[in-house]
């Protein structure tokens, strides 16, 4: 849109107008037309101790209207060439202020109204605006300019020294080495700006150190060091900024020398004892494997624990195997070929030992040696299932064939009818069937080929056999057959066969044949039944092994794997750190209470792998032993009545007589008791002993006859076999004595012995019986005392014959006095009431008896007393009655000597009367008695004769 021109002045207005600029007439009006101006950006710089900003560019507003008058009253005006009235900042919270330094040119000043720390923040921004001097005569207001930005940083100065993160440094280095880096010193500045914050070097204060530092912290050594110089370094480092400002602490730093790194295991020793009795015993408690910092991606740890040349194998109980199996609840019938030789069981006397192992019965055969088993002992029926059982230790000896069992004909020929025996490294078994069965081929010969048979180390084998299948079983694990042959049935006979273990018998040609040579033990048979798995791994367990119980927390990814006897422990995984945890509880144990003593060799042996499947690390084996400790010894005591009497009509009773009526069995072990602490300074305090009483089992008591054997048509030796079917105990007799066996507890064996009774049906010429017990544990390892008991018997004497035995001699009893009667934990049976220990009217009826029978003696002494007298005065009126010519003879009588002669005549008859006395004193039998009467009926003799020779003859003067 167009605008129309404004009119023209006319000359009279113009010259008006001209007046009034010039004039300044009050009366002319002027206008504020124009905005003050400023630059749209600013940026500026001020340092922490100082409040002035420098701007770029600086602050100046301009404004177009400043030669008017207007131009004096105005806030914030910019113009080119006129007066600016102020500044105007705005933001939240500005540490600044902005202020006019001159009005006419429009300069102006920022500055900090507070102290800034560039710490806190680095720069600010804000706007401003400017204003001009105000309004003019129709009012109106002053005009601002638009709002220009302003940025300012703020500088900083270098008041923070460096410090280092670390109070102190720490490292290890091994002794011949040059390292790049050992370890980093690091320091850190507050300031905010990067030539203060930084840090541009440190220094190593130590001076002569083999060390050095880099701009950066990183320490390395200058040499080789060695551990036998220093084993370790002492550094004071410090570090500056990039201001040249230094650490306000210096640091100090340790480095380590350490011996050349080996790897291997540490932190184990090479023997540990072990006490019996204390449970599980940890191996490796502190053990610690040394990689010398290098990659592992795999280790393989191998644990063995050496028991070989302990017994079988290992540590196990060495009862009789009969009582093995019945513990282990295999079924009764067991025959035990092998047993320890005894009084009733003798045919192993000959076979020679390996007395090394503890009472653990092993018998050496050399090649030569044979055992022949007496009939009876064990029946095979090759129709019914049976077992064979037998530890065997065998080399590689050759080719030939060495028998270990074998059953063939006694005489006439030489056919065998079932027999166990070696091949090389080939275990095999023969059994031929019977001739009353089908004729036709059947199963006979079972081939094994395995490396136990011939690696000279012990090994259990059980041969279960129920045709036509034979299982064999080896240290618990079952193998079958890779071969069989068959046979024809074996034709019919009437020869008795003859079993024999460690040869063959060849009854055609009468003697022995295929001989073996190694070691057996435990050789044993049961017909009738199979033994099934659990009884083969309980006869084979070892007492003692390595054991393994890993905590929840413990043991992530290692793999443990553990042999059947519990002898090798492997342990596989990743983590060294986990794995040497696992390590640190494994554990030797011996559950045996009393342990084979001695050292079981111990062998660790690992495998470590890196991370490209090769072993990068050798790490030795390790080689230590466990040294099992001699177990306290127990000793078995066996207590009771030694002598007792019983009548005759007893013995020959049907209960006849209990030989151990209070028989007592207990065990003590003893102990060594330090004295208190004060009596160690005190070198005349020594150690005392202490008897403690233990539990354990028995599994031997043998009863033997003392001088002759038993007279089978006459005497036995009986127990009540019933009540013994609810107990382990089993009874043998023979004409020696009785033998009971069994593995059960003392208590038990008391009560079994309490049952056994002595019976003589033909008891008239007997006197006296003596019998010993024995009771042992451990097949014969702890032996009890020899316990003797000696029963008389009474005869009841006939009154004619015998007047000075008109009744029978009392019961009596001589009881041994123990200080130590507890027997706790014992269940012992209640007492008979055949018990011999006296009751009250039994006391007062031997006492009125013994009165009696010592007047009885009195009466006759006095009635010969009076007697002898009566002769003695026949005599002398004999003498007297005698007329002698004595014109020529002189007579001397002395009269001390009839004095003496009756003196020495009553002696005589006081001491018979004490020998008497003393006899009832000594509690002689009957038939003693007489046999003293006897003897003291002769004493009349010497009477005589000193009365023959109370006169004296006085012949000096006889002539010739």
């Amino acid at each position: 849109m167009l605008r129309r021109p404004a009119p023209a002045l006319a000359p009279a207005a113009r010259l008006l107008l001209a007046g009034l600029l010039c004039g300044g007439g009050v009366w002319a009006a002027r206008a504020n037309k124009h905005k003050p101006w400023l630059e749209p950006t600013y940026h500026g710089i001020v340092t922490e101790n100082d409040n002035t900003v420098l701007l770029d560019p600086p602050l100046i507003a301009l404004d177009k209207d400043a030669p008017l008058r207007f131009a004096e009253s105005y806030e914030v005006t910019v113009t080119n060439e006129g007066e600016i009235c102020g500044f105007k900042i705005h933001g939240q919270n500005v540490p600044f202020d902005a202020v006019v330094v001159d009005k006419s040119t429009g300069e102006g000043l920022i500055r900090s109204k507070e102290k800034l720390d560039c710490e806190l923040q680095k720069d600010y921004t804000f706007t401003i605006q400017a204003y001009d001097c105000g309004k003019g005569p129709d009012g109106a207001n002053a005009k601002k300019s638009h709002k220009a930005t302003v940025h300012i940083q703020v500088n900083d100065v270098n008041e923070y020294a460096p410090v280092f993160q670390e109070k102190s440094y720490k490292a290890t280095v091994v002794e011949g080495k040059r390292y790049d880096s050992i370890l980093r010193v690091e320091a850190v500045d507050a300031d905010c700006s990067p030539q203060f914050s930084q840090i541009c070097s440190y220094e190593i204060v130590t001076p002569d150190v083999p060390f050095a530092v880099d701009k950066d912290g990183y320490i390395r050594n200058t040499e080789k060091l060695n551990y036998g110089k220093e084993h370790q370094y002492k550094l004071t480092v410090t570090a500056y900024d990039c201001g040249k400002n230094r650490a306000a602490e210096d640091v100090l730093v340790k480095i380590s020398v350490k011996p050349t790194c080996t790897p291997g295991w540490q932190g184990w020793s090479n023997r540990i004892e072990y006490e019996p009795g204390t449970g599980a015993l940890a191996l490796f408690p502190n053990v610690h494997l040394e990689t010398c910092d290098t990659s592992v991606a795999l280790v393989r740890a191998t644990v063995e624990l050496e028991t070989s040349h302990i017994g079988k194998g290992c540590d196990r109980d060495t009862y009789s195997e009969k009582s093995l199996h019945r513990l282990c609840g295999a079924a009764s019938g067991t025959a035990e070929l092998l047993p320890s030789p005894s009084s009733s069981v003798n045919w192993t006397i000959g076979l020679p030992t390996d007395n090394g192992h503890d009472s653990d019965q092993v018998f050496e055969f050399n090649g030569t040696q044979a055992v022949r088993i007496p009939d009876g002992v064990v029946s095979v029926n090759p129709k019914e299932p049976f077992t064979v059982s037998v530890w065997i230790r065998h080399g590689p000896f050759g080719r030939k064939k060495e028998t270990i069992l074998c059953s063939s004909d006694k005489t006439d020929m030489n056919r065998h009818h079932y027999s166990l025996f070696v091949h090389g490294c080939r275990l095999i078994f023969l059994l031929r069937q019977d001739p009353s069965g089908e004729k036709k081929y059947k199963p006979a010969e079972f081939h094994w080929k395995l490396n136990q048979v011939c690696d000279e180390e012990w090994h259990h084998y059980v041969l279960n056999v129920e045709i036509p299948r034979a299982t064999l079983f080896v240290d618990g694990i079952s193998h079958e057959p890779f071969s069989v042959t068959e046979d024809y049935p074996l034709h019919p006979s009437r020869i008795e066969t003859q079993l024999v273990v460690g040869a063959c018998w060849q009854g055609g040609d009468l003697h022995m044949t295929q001989f073996f040579r190694g070691d057996l033990a435990g050789l044993t048979i049961r017909s009738g039944k199979l033994a099934d798995k659990k009884v083969i791994d309980c006869l084979y367990t070892c007492k003692e092994g390595l054991d393994l119980q890993v905590p929840e927390d413990s043991g992530r990814g290692v793999k443990i794997q553990a042999n059947p006897s519990q002898s090798v422990l492997t342990l596989e995984g990743e983590d060294v750190g986990e794995l040497e945890r696992v390590m640190q509880h494994i554990t030797y144990r011996n559950s045996r209470q009393f342990p084979t003593p001695g050292i079981r060799r111990l062998k660790l042996s690992s495998t470590v792998t890196c991370s490209n499947e090769a072993a990068c690390v050798s790490v030795p084996p390790v080689d230590g032993y466990v040294m099992v400790l001699q177990p306290e010894e127990p000793k078995i005591s066996l207590s009771g009545v030694h002598h007792f009497a019983r009548a005759a009509s007893e013995f020959e009773s049907s209960e006849g007589v209990f030989l151990f009526p209070e028989l007592r069995i207990i065990s003590t072990i003893t102990r060594e008791v330090e004295p208190d602490g004060e009596g160690d300074e005190d070198p005349t305090v020594q150690e005392s002993l202490v008897s403690e009483e233990i539990v354990h089992d028995l599994d031997t008591c043998e009863v033997t006859v003392e001088g002759d054997e038993l007279n089978p048509e006459q005497e036995d030796l009986e127990v009540d076999t019933a009540r013994l079917q609810h107990k382990g105990i089993e009874v043998s007799g023979s004409d020696l004595g009785v033998i009971f066996t069994g593995v059960d507890t003392m208590a038990s064996y008391e009560e079994v012995l309490h049952l056994l009774r002595y019976r003589n049906w033909h008891s008239r010429s007997l006197l006296d019986r003596k019998f010993k017990l024995i009771c042992s544990e451990l097949n014969g390892r702890y032996v009890s005392n020899e316990f003797q008991v000696e029963v008389n018997v009474i005869h009841t004497a006939n009154p004619a014959e015998h007047a000075n035995h008109m009744a029978a001699q009392p019961q009596f009893v001589h009881p041994e006095h123990r200080s130590f009667v507890d027997l706790s934990g014992h269940n012992l049976a209640s007492p008979r009431p055949f018990a011999v220990v006296p009751s009250t009217a039994t006391v007062v009826i031997v006492v009125c008896v013994s009165f009696l029978v010592f007047m009885i003696i009195l009466g006759v002494f006095r009635i010969r007393a009076a007697h002898q007298r009566t002769l003695r005065d026949q005599d002398t009126s004999k003498e007297n009655e005698m007329d002698w010519d004595d014109s020529a003879l002189t007579i001397t009588v002395n009269p001390m000597e009839t004095y003496e002669d009756q003196h020495s005549s009553e002696e005589e008859e006081e001491e018979e009367e004490e020998s008497e006395d003393g006899e009832e004193d000594d509690d002689i039998t009957s038939a003693e008695s007489e046999s003293s009467e006897e003897e003291g009926g002769e004493h009349g003799d010497p009477q005589t004769a000193s009365r023959q020779q109370q006169l004296e003859w006085d012949d000096s003067t006889l002539s010739y």
